[in-house]
């Protein structure tokens, strides 16, 4: 378990960060994502533009084997400038990708980054829900 918070809003990435290794079943992880293990790591959610898809504080499995943002419409853990964010990316034909919040309530229109303006660290595979 890694202490990072990637937030849905904006955080910047030169927080401390506090490494703690636990272990989860391989079965139960494999419910979620196929991926190789060493590419997976777990970080916190923090803010409220990505709800209800992901809440605040809830957790995240994040694959950082899929670091290319692919057709489709996902949802990444990325760095725009220093600011690191959960995301969803939405490329387009031009090779720019839109960056989405899911909340309906944030009726700001999605940002566009252009080459080299976007660095995604992984693919969010999993999310922990609190119920």
């Amino acid at each position: 378990m890694i202490d990072l918070r990637y937030g849905m809003g904006g955080t910047f990435l030169d927080e401390p960060v506090e490494v703690v290794k636990q272990r989860f079943p391989r079965a139960w992880v494999r419910m979620l994502t196929d991926a190789a293990p060493e590419n997976l790591f777990w970080a916190r959610g923090q803010g409220n533009s990505m709800s209800p898809t992901i809440d605040d504080g809830e957790i995240v499995l994040i694959d950082r084997g899929q670091s290319c943002v692919r057709l489709g419409d996902l949802v990444y853990a990325m760095a725009y400038g220093d600011i690191g964010m959960i995301k969803r990316l939405r490329p387009l034909p031009d090779g720019s990708v839109e960056i989405h919040s899911d909340n309906p309530t944030i009726k700001l229109p999605p940002a566009r980054a252009v080459d080299g303006e976007l660095h995604v660290i992984g693919r969010v595979v999993g999310v922990v829900k609190n119920i």
